[in-house]
This record gives structure tokens, sequence and C-alpha cells, in this order.
């Protein structure tokens, strides 16, 4: 599965307690009914760089204005205004209103949303040592303003009176969700608790946002920590030159001349697996992969433990039996139950093809070691990969050394994502190089509607950097919003190992498919077209979130698509019809794998998130709480690991995905129901795109997903077409 949308789970009023899913207001003016404070720098100091809506294009962020030093004092000065905006509403002596309480608050902290939407965007994608402490510093504090507006008892009186009031208030059906979602949030968040629980749930909210910022930083340390250091050439047989070339780079920027290094990825495969040739070397990887941060001075162990801990506590101040019961509530999934049922649906199916593709895997091990007269070995989890490609090289005859001449990353970004999305929906990219950028590797794009009219703007960051989080995601910088006249700003994360100047930048078709899955993230934050902020773009359930997105990856392997951007780099050939018809025969290949070790992490996260209160294990029980989850999924055990173990899954310990990590998987079937219409419909053409757009794409959150859906493939989805496409339907019909 790939990697999403990187939550922030500090941003101000909009916060969902709990989830980490943010829902920050874009920046404007404030409303003139709000307070405005005082100043808060002296005439002497310099004016904040976020003191005011952007001027540049699409109130791009200043990036080439703004400095580390920066952030701590904008803070400051952000929480004080909209403390001061929050508390003149509650005391407001006017009746409550629509306006002059909801929207009030929905225009509310916009200099906290600029700080903020920059801020977590940077620590994911360019940290730094002064940035990791403003945000060690700073997350505790935001918790805590947080509570102190969602906790306030007269700012609730407003708005439970217009709550219940709403049905005569004469609201559009916008503003009304609009209401409803404000009630909601502030009962999630303990509005109705009795003062001494809200202390006490303040505490809570401040440790956990604590311990998850500390997560975060000490997973990218040990991520860098974990780097491989290869002394001989010889033992990356194998790996293609680019990716040696990326090696000497990697070692040359921190000083190891003459050596190599292989950078950890945030999963627990590591992408150069299927090729290293030496058996040795891939253990080495694979070892360090699953034991970084599990002791040592990069540990996340404890802090998992914690977390773990004070979340069970929380949901039962709140009233649910554990924290999965409280996120799920609030997610189209409903309760824990309907995400057990769900995955102990698809389990079975997925680990009797993985036992398949085993079997087969070990057959080749055994034929080898007989030809060459060696001892045979049982098939270990670093095996996996690199005799996996060898099976498909023999069925399919081809390999990812034969198709990464095609994959170049600008024909595949401008030939094939933006060119299926211009097919599709009409819209086009303009490369602006004259905007500033937080990194020089960042690209930006002007986007158009068909008719010439201005959408927004596209970041693309495509390369890893070791002060870069792991993984692949899509946040936004500017949201779009008609009640403020903003137009959404985008950005995408991958982490593709950047080879030396002037080598082509080549891509498996997996990274292929990741870029394309980002973008998708991209087109719903885009397209977004609602009233209110807190409604826009990408701010949806963790289990539609992913949906666009894994939509949007049929269009890598889409014939039309695929013909257009698979161009050799050095002739500008396209790929053979022969080849390319392998590749997309291979597509379902060693799907048993990825679904059980997707499967596997999902069902870790639900058993560490429907632990009640009382029955969380301490730090040194984690790992053993671990093992015992996995024995009982009745998968591959050690053969198919989780995707992630515990103590690197940031997904669910610092990225907002706590008992979320299953919406891949339930997103994953509305896509293959949407990929089935549209290839039922016509294909890639622009009717398709529009109604896609118009009935999903541009609504946001303003409209239960679950009756987006409905209202646009005609029914409720279908677990079928998903089973077909990863070839589970009919080992689903023997389980």
């Amino acid at each position: 599965m790939q990697a999403s949308i990187q939550r922030i789970s500090a941003c101000g009023l909009m916060l969902t307690i709990g989830t980490g899913l943010m829902g920050c207001d874009v920046g404007t003016k404030p409303n003139s009914s709000i307070a405005t404070p005082t100043a808060a720098t002296s005439p002497a100091t310099a004016p904040s760089p976020f003191a005011q809506i952007s001027s540049l294009p699409y109130n791009l962020p200043p990036f080439d204005k703004i400095k580390d030093s920066d952030f701590a004092p904008a803070f400051e000065q952000a929480m004080a205004q909209q403390r001061q905006e929050a508390a003149a509403i509650a005391k407001n002596p006017a009746a409550p209103t629509f306006d002059n309480t909801i929207v009030a608050l929905e225009r509310s902290g916009q200099m906290l949303t600029r700080v903020s939407d920059v801020f977590f965007n940077l620590t994911g994608s360019n940290t730094s040592p002064a940035l990791d402490q403003v945000q060690q510093d700073v997350a505790p504090k935001l918790a805590a303003q947080n509570d102190a507006i969602l906790l306030d008892p007269a700012l609730f009186a407003r708005v439970d009176q217009l709550y219940q009031q709403r049905a005569g208030l004469g609201l559009d059906p916008e503003s009304l969700r609009l209401l409803e979602r404000y009630h909601v949030k502030f009962v999630r968040a303990g509005a109705r608790l009795s003062s001494a629980d809200k202390d006490r749930l303040r505490a809570l909210n401040q440790q956990i946002s604590s311990l998850t910022t500390q997560f975060q930083q000490t997973l990218l340390k040990a991520n860098n920590n974990g780097a491989l250091v290869v002394d001989r050439l010889a033992d990356l047989d194998g790996l293609p030159p680019e990716r040696i070339a990326a090696a000497a780079q990697a070692a040359k920027s921190r000083n190891l001349e003459g050596k190599w290094v292989i950078p950890l990825q945030n999963t627990t495969d590591q992408a150069v697996l299927a090729q290293l040739k030496n058996r040795q070397l891939r253990e080495r990887i694979y070892k360090a992969s699953i034991t970084r941060a599990d002791g040592g001075s990069d540990d996340n162990v404890a802090s998992v433990a914690q977390i773990v801990k004070l979340r069970a506590e929380r949901a039962t101040l709140l009233g649910y039996p554990n924290h999965a019961a409280y996120v799920l509530e609030d997610e189209t999934a409903g309760t824990p139950a309907a995400v057990n049922r769900m995955l102990a649906q698809l389990a079975p199916a997925a680990a009797a093809n993985a036992h398949k593709e085993a079997a087969e895997i070990q057959k080749l091990i055994d034929r080898q070691a007989k030809a060459a007269h060696t001892k045979p070995f049982k098939l270990q989890p670093w095996d996996w990969a690199f005799y996996a490609e060898q099976v498909r090289k023999a069925r399919y005859n081809f390999d990812e050394t034969q198709v990464k001449p095609y994959f170049e990353l600008n024909h595949v970004l401008k030939d094939g994502v933006f060119y299926a999305a211009h097919e599709l929906y009409g819209v086009t990219f303009k490369e602006r190089s004259d905007l500033p950028v937080y990194q020089q590797d960042v690209r930006v794009f002007e986007v158009s509607n068909a008719d010439g009219s201005p959408l927004g703007l596209y970041l693309f960051d495509g390369f890893a950097r070791d002060n870069k989080q792991g993984g692949a995601w899509m946040n936004s910088y500017v949201y779009q919003s008609l009640l403020f006249g903003t137009k959404p700003v985008v950005s995408n994360n991958i982490n593709i190992p950047k080879p030396p100047a002037g080598k082509p930048v080549l891509l498996t078709f997996d990274e292929v498919n990741t870029i394309f899955h980002e973008f998708g993230h991209a087109l719903h934050g885009l397209f977004s077209n609602v009233q209110y902020p807190m409604f826009a773009g990408t701010q949806v359930p963790e289990d539609f979130v992913e949906y666009p997105s894994q939509f949007n990856e049929m269009w890598s392997h889409n014939p039309q698509v695929l013909a257009h951007y698979a161009k050799h780099y050095k002739t500008g050939k396209p790929m053979p019809r022969a080849l390319m018809e392998k590749v997309l025969a291979a597509h379902k290949f060693n799907a048993g794998f990825e679904t059980s070790e997707y499967l596997a992490a999902a069902i870790l996260d639900q058993a560490w998130h429907q632990l009640p209160a009382g029955q969380t294990p301490s730090a040194t029980e984690v790992m053993d709480f671990e093992a015992q989850t996995l024995q009982k999924t009745g998968g591959e055990g050690y053969v198919v690991p989780p995707r992630y173990h515990t103590q690197y899954f940031q997904h669910i310990f610092a990225s907002g995905y706590s008992a979320g990590y299953y919406a891949y998987i339930w997103s994953d079937v509305l896509a293959k129901d949407t990929e089935h219409w549209v290839n039922t419909h016509g294909g890639l053409k622009r009717a398709n795109g529009d109604l896609l757009r118009a009935k999903i794409l541009s609504r946001g959150f303003s409209e239960d997903p679950s009756a987006l859906f409905k209202d646009f493939y005609g029914r409720g989805p279908d677990v079928g077409p998903l089973l077909e496409a990863r070839g589970m339907a009919q080992t689903a019909k023997t389980q």
C-alpha cells in the first residue's frame, strides 16, 4: 500500500482530538465581528512573515523570507490572537446566531493556521534541529490551546443552543452540516465532561501530543542511524547503476568517501532487497529495518507503551470502551466490529495466496541449490523480494531492469500523471520557476481548468533527504474556501533516491504507482469547491481520504496512459508493446504477499487501539504483545512480516491514522468499484472525469462520504472488484 496524506496533529481550533485529522482554516483577514488583538511585536521587531496573508500567487507561503527562528514567536502571537477571537465569540452579549458563532469560529485562528500549515509540513519534508526543538516545545501548547477552546463551557453553550435550534434556522445544506460538525467536534473533544474530568483530559492531550512528536523525531533519527554502510562495491552486485550511484552519493554526503550507504525506507520491506544478490547483506538490511527504534538511543518502544496507555485512558474518560471505538465512531466504518469483520473477510484469502507464492519461491530456491550443488535454505523475509522478482522474470519474461529505462521521472510526471489528469479532467500544468520554494529540488506547477481559469498550485518534492520523513504523502499549504476566496496550494512528497547530477532519475514501477497515488490526493485538494474551509479537499475521514488516491493509481497501468509516458530516457522511443503487455500482465503479481503484509499491519493497529484502559502492556511487554497479535492473525508469520512493526509504525503513532490504518483497504474497495465503473463507461474521457469531479473530488467533507459515493456509483460498495484486482476472487470463493 502507498503512503498517504501527512496528517498534522496540531493546528489550532479545527483539530479533531484523538485522530489527528487536520481541518485548519485558510488565511485571510479576520472578520470584523471578532476582536483583533493588539500587536504582539514592538516597532523595532521585524514583522512575522505569517502576520498577514501571503501576497504571492495563490497565497503561496513566502519560503524565501521564512527562517527557522520565525516559528516560535509566530506561534505565540498566533495563539494569542486565536484565544482573543474565541473569547470574543464566547462573551458576545448578542444571542447566538449562525454567523456570530459558527462562521465566526470558522474565521478564527487564521494566523495560527498559516504558521501551522507551513511549520508541520516542513518538519515532515525539510526539518532541522531548530524546527525539531520548536516542535517539541509547541506540541503540548497547541494541545492546551485546542482544549482551552473546545472545553470552554460558554462557547459550547452557544454552539449547543444553535444545534438544538438547527431545524428552524433555515440554513443551506452545507451550513447546516457545518453547525452539526462543530457540535460533534465539541462533544467528542469533551465539552460535556465535568470540570475535574476536563482537567484530566487536558493533561492527557498534552502528554499524548508530546509523545507523538517524540515518536516522529526519534524515528527520523533511527532511520538515518540505521542506514547500512557497505565497504565493498562487489557486495552491491545486482543493484542497477543509478542505485549504486545514489548509494555512493549518500555516503559522500555523510563524509564516507569510497563507501556506499543504503538508507532505510519507512516500510519493513526495503526496495533493494529485490535486487541484491548478496544474501548476507540482504539479511543485514532486513534486520536493520525491523530492529530500528527498538532500544538504544533511538528507542520508540517506551513511547508506544505510553501513547497506547494514555489513549485508552482518554477514551474511557470520554465514554468509550477503547480508543478504536472513539476514533471509528466518526469514520465511515462506524465501529471496531465493522473493521474487524472486513479484515477477517480478506485475511484468509490473502494468506492463502501468500502460501502459494511462498511455495513457488521455495521451489525456485531448491532448484537453484540443486543445480549449484549447494545446500538449500528455507525462505526467509529477506529472500522473498529477491526470489519473487526471479519468479516474475521467469513467468512474464521481464524484470525491473528492463522497464526502468522507460520510467524516467520527468516523463512519468508530465506525460503520465499530468496527461491522465488533462484527459480526464481537462486541467493543464505550467511549471513556475519564479516562485520561492523551501528546498532547491522542489518544483512548482500552476494548475488551470480547461477554460483557462486558475485552479491552484501543485508542489512536487520528489527526492529523499536525511532531514525528510520517509514514505510518501500529500499535504496542503493553503486550503480552498469560497468563504475566504482562497484557492488550494498542495504538495506531494516522494522519497526517490537522488542520483548524482546529470544522471537520469529512473523509477521502479512501484515508484511510478506511488506518484500516481499521491497525485490522486493532490487532485482531491485541488478540485475542492466548498464554502467552508473545514470541509475543504482531503479533510475527510481516513477511510474515505485514500479513495481518490487509490482510484488514481489505475492510470499508472492504463494502456493508453502507459503508452504515453513509458518512453526510453535515451531514445525517446515508446516501450515495446510486448514489454508493455508483460508489465500489465504482471500487475497482480505477488498480491498475496502485499495484501498480507498490509493486513498484518492493519490488524496490529486495531489490536493496539482496541485495548481497554488498564490492560495495555508496559514498555517491556510491547514487542511480546506485537508477536502474540501477529501469531493470532493466521497469516504467514515471519515470512510475510507486517508492513510496519510497532516501533516504526508512524501512521498510527505520529501521523493521525491511529485505529485508522485499515482505511487503505476500506478505501480501495471504493477505488476498485470506481475503476470498474470508469472502464465500463468509456475509460479515460472527460465525461467520466467531470462526473467524478462534480460528485466526489470537489465535495470534500461537505456531505457524508457514504452518501457521496452512493450518489456517484448508484449503490453501496461491492468488494468483488477489489478481490478481482488483487487476484483473490477465486481464492475468496473457496475460503
